[in-house]
């Protein structure tokens, strides 16, 4: 036996098993594309989720299955010639033999060798695959429809440099399998269509917020006040600038040695606080328990509270308070009408030069429209439509200045709200803050009340000093950055 008879014996074997034949041609034909790819890839020259998707999530798995395929119809479904070396019957008749071992020492040789390339480019892809299926364009780009909003608020939030893994998944084998067992399940339902809109807040399925926010953030370090700036624009004429200066009191969970004070006491070791709400998104808190660092506990109950655990109308749920119970959205963050122009102001995106910009920018905005593009046209024809008649000099002369801000009031929309997915301006509650009645107020409302009649304060001061309050030019401001212009 030469190897000449060897690579005769692997021919004749794959010719005469129509399941190798079908291996065979699928290894021919993927192998050069997927090498190819794998190089272009890691070489980082084409930028497109797809690309990724189809290399490791088709290509590299149909790779792997022309393999199988090969040697299952070798050694399984020969046909009725069968191949002579390649049978289990003839290795245990060499083997079986020391003498006649030297025989198949190139059998031997040539399927290690197949062996070792085949295994090298399975690993290849499967490393690369898990790289690839751990990327913000596999979480963020491959199910474009339903994650376009999450994936867009993410770019633009102040985490957008932390991978979605960080979060999502972690560290630990745990959370890995419960991911992908998960993510199996979302991508079924986005293939078949019948995923929810919009996506709800996975609340329930993250990991705990103590072994994520706190791999980045230590509590126990925080320490100080924070001077808190936040600009807003008048819809006047002049789109006024009025600024909002704030001392917030961040406090921290305990400092060298020192008490724990401010915003995060409440994430203090020895504060421990828990809570029942009574819906899923944690809006409705009807009880509040503080466990004191000497033993003793603290219940302050919302009017109606017992009454309504006792005949079990809403199955209240306890939860240990963390980060995510004020921070329940730290990347995927949404913002209002106002907000969103104001944003787009401030960093020049829409010219303050143009008259009642604000104004009119929040008039189109705030609309109901069934589409991103019927959204995007109406917003630059109802512009256009107005400046031609009231400022018809801008539109004559300044048309560049125009064409900015209609560009800026259309992101200001397309990066907060997509009709696609039944995501307005009010879908998403962001606990940060007392708006509308939430955040803050769930719980420091002066009506979650102790059995001796202790409340839960409302004080304002206890988290934040107000310097000044939409004021054009704060005075503070000019002392404090010792200007007097």
């Amino acid at each position: 036996m030469n190897f000449t008879d060897i690579i005769k014996a692997f021919v004749t074997g794959i010719t005469h098993s129509v399941v190798s034949r079908v291996g065979a041609i699928m290894a021919s034909v993927i192998f050069p594309v997927l090498l190819t790819a794998t190089m272009l890839d890691m070489q980082g020259i084409i930028h497109n989720p797809y690309f990724g998707f189809v290399l490791y999530m088709v290509l590299g798995p149909l790779f792997i299955l022309s393999l199988v395929l090969i040697f299952a119809g070798l050694f399984f479904f020969k046909g009725k010639e069968g191949v002579g070396y390649f049978t289990y019957e003839y290795l245990k008749e060499q083997f079986s033999a020391p003498e006649r071992f030297i025989r198949v020492r190139k059998l031997i040789v040539i399927c290690t060798a197949l062996s070792v390339i085949n295994i090298a480019i399975i690993v290849l892809i499967s490393y690369e695959g898990y790289h690839f299926m751990e990327s913000e364009d596999f979480c963020g780009g491959i199910c474009h429809t339903a994650m376009a909003p999450e994936h867009t608020a993410y770019l633009n939030s102040p985490h957008s440099s932390v991978r979605c893994v960080e979060c999502h998944i972690g560290p630990g084998a745990q959370w890995f399998i419960k991911s992908k067992i998960s993510g199996a399940r979302q991508l079924v339902a986005v293939a078949l269509g019948n995923f929810s809109r919009p996506i709800a807040t996975p609340i329930h399925g993250l990991r705990p917020a103590r072994e994520t926010c706190e791999e980045c953030h230590r509590p126990e370090l925080f320490h100080g006040e924070k001077l808190y700036i936040k600009d807003k624009y008048l819809p006047d004429e002049q789109n006024t600038n009025v600024q909002t200066v704030l001392l917030m009191k961040v406090g921290s969970g305990g400092y060298r040695g020192s008490k724990a004070n401010g915003i995060h006491w409440h994430v203090a070791p020895e504060n421990k606080i828990t809570y029942k709400h009574q819906d899923k998104g944690r809006l409705e808190i009807s009880e509040v328990t503080l466990a004191k660092p000497n033993g003793t506990m603290v219940d302050f109950k919302a009017p109606g509270a017992d009454e309504a655990e006792e005949a079990k109308e809403t199955g209240h749920q306890e939860r240990i308070m963390d980060c995510l119970d004020c921070h329940n959205r730290p990347t995927h963050i949404y913002l209002s009408p106002n907000e969103a122009l104001d944003l787009k102001l401030n960093h020049g995106d829409i010219p303050l030069e143009l008259p009642y910009i604000k104004k009119q920018g929040l008039a189109v905005i705030s609309k109901d429209y069934k589409s991103s593009e019927e959204a995007k046209n109406n917003i630059a024809t109802e512009l256009r439509a107005w400046y031609l008649q009231n400022y018809p000099d801008v539109v004559k002369n300044n048309m560049e200045l125009l064409d900015k801000a209609i560009a800026g009031v259309q992101a200001a929309y397309a990066e907060n709200v997509f009709p696609e997915m039944n995501i307005n301006w009010n879908t998403y509650t962001n606990f940060l803050g007392h708006k509308n009645d939430s955040g803050c107020f769930r719980c420091h409302d002066e009506s979650h009340e102790t059995s001796s009649g202790e409340t839960i304060s409302q004080d304002c001061d206890k988290c934040h000093i107000i310097l000044a309050e939409d004021e054009p030019a704060p005075e503070v401001l000019k002392t404090l950055r010792g200007s007097n212009n």
